[in-house]
């Protein structure tokens, strides 16, 4: 592969100087949105939409609550034309809600176009041509007044035919193609011609949509065009400011928040991000920017799984899992410390308190998902995740020690299975490593009090049956006691801990032991219908693990005497 030629290229040149405002603001209303999924999204598409298809876009975009829609370019195409007259003729247009048809400044588009639009109450008429000097100088090899020119009679054109149809509410949209490439003076010059056309009025404005068409440079220089835009053109009280953002350089989102910064009213966009190239900008993500900072984006975006399945089944384009905000992965934690510091946030975190969840920036319960995929168990995990994945679905809380111990044994499984953790399978390591039945269990107990507690254990072991007695502040010190009355044998309780269960588990209660017998550490685990008979069993579970080992190095060294 040969080096990038990178001398090839010019940076984007800079806004003249102006006021520069936009980098103190702050948002604190949603834009007016409009959606591009039937006409830019669509037209993107290896195979475009069938009007079934779009039929049912259009409902999903409704449901959204996106007020603007941008339905087609019916003069250049009949599924386009069938699909507005559908809209119109089924009364599918709610009384809130204004469609858009795109056209280019020809007449016969125009002409079509108000005949696609007979009988709806209120339309936008979007006129567009390319203005930037490439467009000018290699495409249509005019200079900017021939351009110019172009714009003026296409805006007088709409005037006329709008003037045809007075029943109908129109307003006007011009945008100057390519803005982003454009000089910044000539895109005000050509805008204030159009303008000089409609004559729009604070009562009844027009709409100047100012597109990334290709974004070629940073966020940043895209805020720039749009405030010096609106701090140079005219009769601003008169004009709503429009963007459309591209995502070529990956910052379409970005561009488009910062234009409202900037000064921008309006957002044009689509529904997850399909669109020409690389996509247009994504009305959902920027919303969610929005809601994840206080501001209502007025859009209901609490089902965000129904619009991801409209869209994949409509576009026949797959969603990403790290989509930002609505992919299936965007609110899992495979990372220990991040593991860690979710549990303990969301163990803090008060229903009446400003959210404050380490790694997770919103509630993912307030776009309709639940914890269960928060936090998931990988190789790469540590001992949160494990320990809220018990604590979420079996109730048990692990002490740290037991974290401590069970983390490795989780690993290890993970690394082998070389995939995810269930917490079921979580569980069944913990049991299968810390629980030992045998050769000793339980077979009953007696308690009694005086000035010591005292205990009278029955204990199987294999065929043979052990009576035991001992005496201690509490059940546990007095099996302890009973044990070494019958074997010599100390053993040493470092901590322990034990609760009652709630979750998926059968039983009610579980305990954890942490035992010293002849120096040896040993953790262990046990779940029964109560807290003492889980003790037990946990320090039963504890010294026949001591009892395996010491039978295990006796027949080695039997072993190696015979050899």
């Amino acid at each position: 592969m040969s080096a990038f030629d990178h001398q090839k290229y010019r940076p984007a040149p800079r806004v003249p100087a102006f006021d520069r405002q936009w980098p103190d603001r702050d948002l604190d209303r949603a834009p007016i949105w409009v959606s591009e999924d039937l006409r830019d999204g669509n037209q993107a598409l290896l195979e475009p939409m069938t009007v079934e298809q779009k039929q049912r876009f259009w409902h999903q975009i409704i449901k959204v609550g996106i007020k603007e829609v941008m339905v087609g370019f019916p003069s250049a195409s009949q599924p386009d034309y069938d699909f507005v007259r559908w809209l119109i003729d089924e009364n599918q247009i709610p009384e809130d809600v204004t469609i858009a048809v795109l056209v280019q400044c020809r007449e016969h588009l125009i002409e079509k176009t108000f005949e696609s639009l007979v009988g709806a109450k209120r339309a936008i008429v979007h006129l567009y041509n390319s203005t930037s000097t490439i467009q000018r100088e290699r495409v249509f090899e005019m200079d900017r007044e021939g351009i110019t020119q172009i714009a003026v009679q296409g805006a007088t054109w709409v005037k006329q035919y709008a003037e045809r149809y007075p029943d109908i509410a129109w307003r006007f949209e011009y945008t100057p193609e390519s803005f982003s490439s454009t000089e910044i003076d000539f895109s005000l010059a050509i805008c204030e011609a159009v303008m000089d056309v409609w004559q729009p009025t604070p009562e009844n404005k027009c709409i100047l949509n100012l597109p990334t068409t290709v974004e070629v440079a940073g966020p940043h220089h895209h805020a720039d065009q749009i405030e010096y835009f609106c701090q140079h053109i005219s009769r601003r009280d008169s004009v709503i400011i429009s963007v459309h953002t591209h995502n070529d350089r990956g910052g379409a989102v970005a561009s488009a928040e910062l234009a409202l910064l900037a000064g921008a009213d309006r957002v044009e966009g689509t529904l997850l991000g399909n669109g020409e190239r690389t996509g247009n900008m994504d009305i959902v993500t920027l919303a969610m920017n929005l809601y994840s900072q206080g501001i209502d984006p007025q859009l209901d975006l609490s089902n965000p799984d129904e619009i991801i399945q409209v869209v994949q089944e409509c576009t026949g384009i797959t969603m990403h899992p790290r989509h930002p905000w609505v992919g299936e992965m965007v609110y899992t934690a495979f990372s220990g410390s991040h593991q860690d510091a979710i549990r303990k946030s969301l163990k803090h975190q008060k229903s009446d308190e400003p959210w404050q969840v380490a790694y997770l920036p919103i509630d993912p319960h307030d776009i309709g998902r639940d914890y269960q995929a928060v936090i998931r168990v990988n190789s790469q995990s540590g001992k949160g995740g494990m320990a809220f994945l018990l604590e979420r679905d079996y109730g048990i809380n692990l002490p740290r020690w037991m974290m401590l111990a069970l983390a490795p044994y989780v690993q290890k499984e993970s690394e082998e299975r070389a995939s995810e953790l269930s917490s079921e399978m979580i569980r069944q390591v913990m049991f299968d490593n810390f629980t030992q039945e045998a050769p000793l269990s339980l077979a009953d107990y007696q308690l009694s009090k005086g000035q010591r507690e005292g205990i009278e254990v029955t204990l199987w072991q294999g065929s043979e049956t052990l009576r035991l007695s001992g005496t201690g502040n509490g059940a546990m010190s007095s099996f302890t006691d009973a044990w070494e009355k019958h074997s010599g044998v100390k053993v040493g309780i470092l901590d322990y801990s034990e609760h009652s269960l709630g979750g998926d588990s059968e039983a009610n209660a579980i305990a954890f032991v942490q035992l010293n017998i002849d120096g040896q550490r040993i953790c262990a685990v046990a779940e029964d219908s109560d807290t003492v008979s889980a003790s037990l069993k946990a320090l039963i579970s504890g010294i026949n693990k001591t009892l395996s080992t010491s039978k295990a190095a006796a027949s080695r060294k039997d072993n190696a005497l015979t050899a």
